[in-house]
């Protein structure tokens, strides 16, 4: 259960306080107006204007604002769950840059930045994560007898090849190449870039596995490079002859792109092994140290600019390279936007050194911290039974207070709620899932706290809050009582234009009718003859469906000059031609000048624009006379 506590004498005082600094300007149907608020949309509605608008026509506009703010809060459009939702992510999101700890980011972002400038070469020996805690601490004790192993002169490459489960490396002596900052989990770098060539980790925990690490020798940063190849593989089984036949087939395509290197595209289309970029003419992604086998790495480097290599063996095959472009490591500025980026993705290691910093910056100023009694009652029952369905239905502990967040308290029963029944027997496991899960709900929990703080104690983060809360509400009220209503009430939009049919005039007469372009003339007859025995209402749509791919038939209302065909049929301007080869013959069915329109639907959308409008000011009238308004001119006449 989650307690609000009253500050009494302390928070009246602060409330004095705040309402000398930013006074009442309106009242809205009971709703203060701070001056704050209003002088921000003041300014930023006069920014918006040619010349600022004069200060009683905006507090006009303003009142008219807020009450039809007010009418949607009292049909409940802000108690739903879509507007409860689209608030939270719009509060989360615009709460997210006061929350950031800008010193920490900066910090990571260098640290990459700064190994971004060398290349280290690596080894390492590594056992996969698994579910059981057992098996886990049996890989770290495994790992710690084979560095022990090491101390005493055992060979890295051999025991790589014998122990290490890292398939792609282990048969190199858990070789990994030259490795660039960025490209390895955080831990796995962190400890890798801190030692010197020849050393040897302690073991290293990274997300899939435990590693032994060790460094070799480390070289300037190569940067990236772009290129495309053509890769021509070795049949499986091949025999001395046909791999002799792939050499003197690539040597072959070598010259043709030797003699003229604008072929290398097609070249690679039609003839290259690779699938997956042949149809890009061989085109690789940009790609530095690390990403390729090292054969096709060196040669991709050390190739000059706009050049062609010579045919070159790895073990996928034979490949001709052609360089497109090299760059060097990018600057802190250049580099800082994608690793923020990254260091805000959840997979990313720095993602939970961030939130953890972030939870104990906002614990200590929101004065957060567990009842360690009740946590620890929650802990020895995981750590005994893991989380099974017991461990729900304990309702004395789930009233007891769990976590406090300044005056706000939460009981185990609220924690519970947050887990969703997640049941898991390993009780080891089970107390990894609590702790994080605690961790999390006190993040929740100071999260909520600090964007309540925002919106109290920070002027731009509540004035956008509210603006985008008021812009929310005055939109979902004006859909309901202005624009659905003009553009779905056909019965209103047809009376409006009746009782207003004098408003609408043409000075040039409109063309009117319904004009078919057809194959043939026997098709137009046809056309003419079905036309006459259609209801009207329907007849354009039976027609289009009933002689489709053999006449175009719309129904037009144009004046002269808008259409060459129609001045031609109705206004005598010339011979009629047609508009599409396909359809030689033309006429105009009912058709017929007019000097203005008959019906709503010859001027529908000025008739909906000005339903509107006429639905706005009999809506804001009875706003008016709904809720009540009351203006302090006193202060009004402190605004700047």
């Amino acid at each position: 259960m989650k307690t609000k506590l009253l500050l009494g004498a302390g928070l009246g005082m602060c409330a004095l306080a705040w309402a000398a600094k930013d006074p009442v300007i309106m009242t809205v149907n009971g709703v203060d107006v701070p001056k704050s608020e209003f002088e921000y949309l003041y300014h930023k509605n006069s920014q918006q204007q040619l010349t600022a608008q004069p200060l009683d026509d905006y507090v006009e506009m303003f009142v008219n604002y807020r009450l039809k703010v007010a009418d949607a809060i009292a049909d409940g459009v802000d108690t739903t769950a879509s507007f409860r939702q689209e608030m939270a992510q719009y509060r989360h999101e615009l709460a997210a840059p006061y929350m950031a700890d800008s010193v920490l980011l900066n910090n990571l972002v260098k640290e990459a930045w700064q190994r971004s400038a060398d290349e280290l070469q690596v080894s390492h020996i590594m056992l996969f994560k698994r579910n059981s805690n057992a098996e886990n601490e049996q890989s770290r004790h495994t790992l710690d007898s084979l560095r022990t192993a090491l101390k005493d002169g055992a060979d890295f490459a051999d025991l790589a090849a014998r122990y290490s489960q890292d398939r792609g490396t282990n048969q190199r002596g858990g070789d990994l190449g030259y490795i660039t900052a960025g490209r390895y989990p955080y831990s796995f770098e962190k400890a890798a870039y801190a030692m010197k060539s020849g050393d040897v980790s302690d073991v290293v925990e990274s997300p899939v596995g435990y590693h032994l690490i060790k460094a070799g020798a480390r070289r300037p940063a190569r940067g990236t490079v772009h290129v495309a190849h053509i890769l021509l593989m070795d049949p499986q089984g091949s025999t001395p002859e046909e791999q002799q036949a792939v050499k003197t087939r690539i040597d072959s395509i070598y010259e043709v792109a030797k003699a003229d290197p604008s072929k290398f595209d097609d070249l690679a289309r039609r003839l290259s092994d690779d699938k997956g970029t042949a149809q890009q003419g061989g085109m690789l992604p940009w790609f530095g140290s690390g990403q390729m086998v090292q054969e096709f790495e060196d040669q991709a480097f050390n190739l000059p600019v706009e050049s062609l290599s010579e045919p070159f063996r790895t073990r996928f095959g034979w490949h001709i390279i052609y360089k497109y472009g090299q760059r060097g490591v990018p600057s802190l500025e250049e580099m800082k936007p994608g690793e923020l980026a990254r260091i805000q993705s959840p997979q990313d290691e720095r993602y939970g050194i961030v939130r953890d910093a972030q939870r104990e910056r906002l614990a200590k100023k929101h004065k957060a911290a567990f009842n360690e009694k009740t946590a620890s009652k929650l802990r020895e029952y995981v750590a005994a039974n893991g989380l099974d369905s017991i461990f729900y239905q304990t309702p004395a502990l789930d009233r007891e207070q769990l976590l406090s967040v300044g005056k706000s308290t939460y009981s185990v029963g609220d924690f519970k709620s947050s887990l969703h029944g997640s049941l898991q027997p390993d009780p080891h496991v089970a107390a990894t899932i609590l702790n994080d899960a605690l961790n999390n709900y006190m993040s929740r929990q100071l999260v909520e706290a600090e964007e309540e703080w925002l919106e109290e104690n920070q002027p731009d983060y509540r004035n956008l809050l509210h603006e985008y809360r008021n812009g929310s509400l005055l939109y979902e009220s004006s859909v309901k009582n202005v624009w659905n209503r003009a553009s779905q009430d056909k019965k209103g939009l047809e009376d409006y234009f009746e009782a207003h049919r004098a408003d609408y005039k043409w000075i040039d007469p409109r063309a009117k009718g319904i004009l078919v372009q057809a194959k043939n003339d026997s098709i137009a007859a046809d056309i003419a003859r079905r036309y006459a025995e259609l209801p009207k209402d329907e007849a354009l749509n039976r027609l289009k469906k009933e002689y489709k791919g053999e006449a175009q038939i719309d129904r037009i209302l144009m004046a002269k000059g808008q259409n060459a065909l129609v001045d031609a049929l109705m206004f005598g301007e010339g011979e009629p031609t047609p508009l599409n080869a396909a359809y030689t013959v033309c006429l105009m069915l009912d058709g017929r000048l007019i000097n203005a329109p008959e019906n709503v639907d010859d001027v529908k959308g000025q008739v909906t624009s000005d339903y509107q409008e006429s639905l706005e000011e009999a809506w804001v009238a009875s706003l008016r006379e709904k809720y009540p308004v009351v203006i302090d001119r006193k202060v009004l006449k402190k605004v700047k």
